[in-house]
C-alpha cells in the first residue's frame, strides 16, 4: 500500500481500473509505458511550440524587414495552438487510460 502512496495519482488510477490479482508485471509495466509516452509527447508539443513562439518574436524584434515581422506574428499564435493542441491529446489520452478504454487517434479528434 504505501508503494501506491509513494506512485502519482494518474498511476494510481490507471490500475484501479484491475484487480490487483487479474495484473502481472508485465501489464504494469506496459500501462507505466503508456503513461510516461504520454507524458513525453506532451513535452514533445511544449517543446514545439515554444520554438514557433520564440522563433516568431525573434522575427519581430530582430529582423526590420515587413516579411520577417509578418512571419513572426504568424509563429507566434501558431506556437499557442500547438500548444492547446498538445494539451488537448495529452488530457484526452490520460481520461482514456484512467477510464480503460483504448481510443484511436482519430477518435480524439472528433471530440
Amino acid at each position: 500500500m504505501n508503494e501506491q502512496k509513494k506512485q502519482g495519482k494518474s498511476y494510481q488510477t490507471v490500475y484501479q481500473q484491475f484487480r490487483k490479482e487479474d495484473l502481472i508485471l508485465r501489464d504494469y509495466l506496459a500501462l507505466d509505458r503508456t503513461v510516461v509516452a504520454n507524458e513525453r509527447t506532451f513535452l514533445a508539443y511544449i517543446r514545439t511550440a515554444l520554438a514557433f513562439f520564440v522563433s516568431g518574436v525573434t522575427f519581430i524584434h530582430f529582423f526590420g524587414e515587413i516579411v520577417f515581422e509578418i512571419l513572426g506574428w504568424t509563429f507566434v499564435p501558431l506556437g499557442a495552438i500547438t500548444f492547446i493542441i498538445g494539451w488537448r491529446r495529452f488530457w484526452q489520452v490520460k481520461q482514456s487510460l484512467s477510464l480503460g478504454r483504448s481510443a484511436s487517434p482519430a477518435e480524439w479528434l472528433d471530440r
